[in-house]
């Protein structure tokens, strides 16, 4: 059960309105030459990030090891989720009895970075708006193994939601500006923040430094200003991600791409013979409709246990998803619970050797972007 003491409810006003708070303070790019560097050192000693992996062959839906690493005193959970390639929502429901801002010193840290993968064709990048999370099949150069590339994502707030559907990538703009609605201006008008109709590359920009648009023209995906955003339901229907991510992806992902958006907090997949069950609380006008039914739950389980005749303790898998902590769990009859899979898993710094020593702006951005840099979105949702 989640404290009610230390964490303020996922869904609540006061857990909403004290994250904004929170984020629009904050804002940063990390430095991607100490990434690089650290991170081939740190494979040298067994640790590896968790935003890329070999992706397994069919039959196999898992990458990715739950970890544990144990806070520091000035540690907050979201610095430990960010260093470790997590969103907000990933982090606290993989942590419900850890204070989110003062989890304290040697406080063990759940890190969910074990992900069971989107079910179908594995090709271009698939976005869960359920488990905020993007996956990327790139194209293997020849010779070389396939991977799966997968970062945290921040999604459309309620009645702004992020669409579902298959759509593409129809351009890509680097350093953009930001044409504001009318609508968002006339809404910061009403808060007393008025906006300007462009605001120009820099770090007041919401897209960051690098954008994607999709083939529904006023949604992108993109960077973002304010990267504590990352992992929970702040936007206007785009997607954001951290800048460093969106900084990597951006050159990987061609023109023409397929973008496939599903919305499934119950993902179910096959691991060394068992079948995993990864539960994400849904989407709270999902989470309204359904009224606490777990049908989906079993109608995603029943799918994947077909794929090879498994059986399902269903028990097991009932109190999986009322629990919805993120993080996947096998539920074949006599399979481990999480408490025996948490024991044996490995033991991480929280500040692992590729993270940047710290992620403050690096503004480099010019003060005035050139007109085929504007984003147009006049006629569309924002995408912060």
């Amino acid at each position: 059960m989640k404290s009610p003491l230390t964490q303020p409810s996922r869904h609540s006003w006061f857990g909403r309105v004290f994250l904004y708070l929170a984020i629009v303070t904050v804002s940063g790019c990390s430095g991607l030459s100490e990434w690089r560097h650290s991170r081939e050192e740190a494979s040298l000693h067994g640790l590896a990030p968790s935003d890329r992996f070999l992706l397994p062959p069919q039959g196999v839906d898992i990458v990715g090891n739950v970890q544990i690493t144990a806070a520091r005193h000035e540690d907050t959970l979201l610095d430990i989720a960010r260093r470790y390639n997590l969103g907000y929502e990933e982090i606290i429901a993989a942590n419900p009895s850890v204070d989110t801002w003062l989890p304290g010193k040697d406080t063990k840290v759940v890190l969910p970075t074990q992900f069971i993968l989107p079910g179908q064709e594995r090709e271009g990048l698939v976005l869960n708006l359920a488990s905020m999370r993007l996956f990327y099949f790139p194209k293997p150069e020849p010779g070389q193994p396939a991977e799966v590339v997968t970062h945290p994502i921040g999604i459309g707030r309620e009645g702004w939601r992020t669409p579902q559907g298959t759509t593409h990538i129809t351009q890509k703009i680097e350093k953009p500006a930001w044409t504001v609605p009318e609508s968002v201006r006339r809404e910061h008008v009403r808060l007393g923040r008025p906006l300007p109709p462009v605001v120009p590359p820099g770090p007041e920009n919401p897209l960051g430094e690098f954008a994607m648009r999709l083939s529904r023209p006023q949604y992108l995906i993109h960077g973002t200003n304010k990267p504590w955003g990352v992992g929970i339901r702040v936007s206007h229907g785009c997607v954001r991600l951290y800048p460093e991510d969106i900084s990597r992806l951006f050159p990987q992902v061609p023109v023409g791409t397929q973008v496939r958006i599903i919305n499934e907090p119950y993902v179910a997949g096959h691991r060394d013979g068992q079948l995993y069950l990864e539960a994400h609380e849904p989407l709270s006008e999902d989470a309204r409709r359904w009224k606490g039914s777990l049908e989906p739950m079993e109608k995603a389980v029943k799918i994947k246990a077909a794929d090879l005749a498994a059986e399902v303790n269903w028990k097991k898998a009932k109190n999986i998803a009322r629990q919805a902590l993120g993080i996947p769990v096998p539920v074949s009859p006599g399979s481990p619970d999480l408490a025996e899979i948490l024991v044996k898993a490995p033991r991480v710094p929280s500040t692992p050797p590729w993270a940047p020593l710290n992620y403050e702006q690096e503004n480099t951005l010019k003060p005035t972007p050139s007109e085929d840099r504007r984003v147009d979105n006049k006629n569309a949702f924002p995408p912060s």
